[in-house]
């Protein structure tokens, strides 16, 4: 059984002639370890997807099919088993680290609030446990940094902490929302690297979401491509970048900025940014 399960999803805002359709019949699957790759351009879904997986639909809407983690049902969770999914078992990091970070409470504050409350552990031991996860994202001079405000922080930098803070519970799936689309090229890299290699490390899985598949094709095992609201392709991700069998998948391959890393090849197409930081498949 796979840690995450997606079954015939269904979100729709309710209306005339039965409402808007979001997300229409989407299933896809994580296992432990796998990281998965969700692309499609900005309003196809793959962000309300994701947080389907929280329990976090527009209020107000009406959902069907099932969203198992761990054998769960989240969608039929109560609010009190879902406040214990959250952080514990399930983090995410969203695209703007700038504003995902709290600009009046410290980083050592910001790491170990939720960490007290979902491990019960004691101040001490939270603020150890706030340096060991900064070294591991690799924040210069950690002792330092967890008394210091996110302005004091470059975008980079930013990140990494958000990176540190969905971590600190030791989650076993990490979604990311375009980590990496605020960034530029080489932080960008380096924050594709850092994933890599907690995801080794840690043994969690990981749901990255983005637009480029040319990140798509250095991070993920598989993909899964949306287009209003539905999942229009799927497989592993050198063979969906290398042969796409969805005219919608091309096109997003053509958006590219550098038309010559089609993936003739397979294996070497990707973005001009991430090619030159030389990070392998």
């Amino acid at each position: 059984m796979s840690l995450l399960e997606i079954d015939g999803l269904s979100i729709r805002l309710p209306g005339r002639d039965g409402g808007k359709a979001l997300v229409e019949d989407v299933s896809l699957h994580v296992a432990a370890g796998e990281v998965v790759g969700l692309a499609g351009e900005s309003g196809s879904g793959k962000t309300l997807t994701a947080l389907s997986v929280l329990g976090m639909v527009p209020h107000g809407a009406r959902t069907g099919g099932e969203v198992r983690f761990d054998g769960r049902d989240v969608l039929a969770l109560r609010p009190r088993d879902l406040r214990e999914l959250r952080g514990a078992q399930v983090a995410m990091v969203f695209q703007d680290p700038t504003t995902a970070l709290h600009p009046m409470l410290d980083v050592g504050t910001q790491i170990t609030e939720h960490l007290r409350v979902h491990r019960g552990i004691s101040k001490r031991a939270a603020a150890a446990r706030a340096l060991e996860l900064l070294e591991q994202v690799r924040i210069p001079n950690p002792a330092e940094a967890v008394r210091a405000y996110p302005h004091r922080f470059s975008g980079g930098m930013k990140q990494r902490i958000a990176i540190a803070v969905a971590l600190a519970c030791e989650p076993r799936l990490l979604i990311a929302d375009e980590p990496t689309t605020a960034l530029d090229v080489t932080v960008q890299a380096g924050v594709l690297r850092l994933l890599d290699d907690l995801r080794a490390q840690t043994g969690m899985a990981v749901l990255l979401i983005t637009h480029d598949l040319g990140v798509m094709n250095v991070t993920s095992d598989r993909l899964y491509v949306m287009k209003a609201g539905r999942v229009v392709e799927e497989g592993r991700t050198r063979e969906v970048l290398a042969a796409p069998g969805h005219p919608y998948t091309a096109s997003l391959l053509d958006a590219l900025s550098d038309p010559g890393t089609a993936p003739e090849g397979g294996p070497d197409h990707r973005s001009p940014g991430v090619a030159a930081t030389g990070l392998g498949g």
